[in-house]
């Protein structure tokens, strides 16, 4: 089943050629972002990386928006980002809000009980626990809100509804993406090495002390300016690339396991023609 979605997701991507704007968008902001962090540091690119993760929510909305009315053209991607752009946000605000606040809460029962006194691993631990479940159930939200037509409650219950009686296929799914993102990190992990090959070719020489000492920074300092824009142009390919796969992946998968009620049925008017034959709804 997952396969078969994977392979109607490649098609979509295939043959609307504006679908790749969401993978476009996100590289340049990640390729963005990690030039300002090499330039400014965290303070200002923290600041950034809000403003581009809100702008990323239209293209992803508008992405769902079109493989669901089955458009081919930028302007009904962006009529619909516009249109589903809050029913997509909200959801994961509340996720997100949510999350946060089972943290505090196990972070204040730790410090209180002394147990994360001294080690926080055990609160690292119990944050994970409740965030990996609550991600797996509420991660279709926004094609449900998308899809469905619904609001930011109903589109989570809906979400954990559909998880819950297809698990296993869900499951799946998550393994598909997750190859897909090992298979697409590995190959540009390689061309950004055989594109830095002279720069990094020292480490080759390093034993293992050394190797165990090397840090980002030592990284950077190696790679030189050269290097960081080459990472730039390495980040904007491998995003391209995988960005609207998944998003594809995704809309087609959740079609699937939503069936018919997808797409929503048109609304019945009820009214009545005059003796003219014009019509009056009620």
């Amino acid at each position: 089943m997952v396969l078969t979605e994977l392979q109607d997701a490649v098609r979509i991507i295939g043959r609307t050629p504006v679908l790749w704007i969401p993978g476009c968008v996100a590289g340049l902001v990640a390729a963005l972002l990690w030039i300002l962090y090499n330039i400014y540091g965290t303070f200002f690119t923290s600041r950034i990386f809000i403003l581009a993760a809100l702008m990323l929510v239209l293209c992803i909305a508008g992405t769902f928006a079109l493989i669901r009315t089955g458009g081919t053209g930028a302007g009904e991607m962006v009529r619909g980002g516009v249109q589903y752009y809050f029913r997509v946000l909200l959801p994961w605000i509340v996720i997100a809000g949510l999350l946060l606040l089972v943290f505090v809460l196990i972070m204040t029962v730790t410090l209180v009980t002394g147990e994360g006194s001294s080690d926080y691993s055990v609160t690292g631990f119990l944050a994970v626990l409740v965030m990996i479940p609550t991600l797996f159930v509420t991660f279709f939200c926004d094609t449900a809100a998308v899809f469905e037509d619904l609001g930011v409650f109903t589109s989570l219950r809906r979400s954990i509804g559909l998880v819950a009686g297809n698990a296993g296929a869900v499951l799946g799914f998550f393994i598909v993406s997750a190859v897909l993102l090992f298979a697409d990190f590995f190959v540009f992990a390689i061309v950004w090495e055989g594109l830095l090959y002279d720069k990094l070719a020292p480490l080759a020489q390093y034993n293992e002390t050394q190797f165990a000492s090397v840090t980002p920074q030592l990284l950077l300092t190696m790679i030189g300016p050269e290097g960081i824009w080459i990472t730039a142009a390495v980040i904007f390919i491998a995003l391209l690339v995988i960005v609207p796969l998944l998003l594809a992946y995704k809309a087609c998968f959740y079609r699937s396991i939503a069936g018919g009620q997808a797409t929503p049925p048109a609304r019945q008017m009820t009214g009545e023609y005059d003796s003219k034959g014009r019509w009056y709804k009620y």
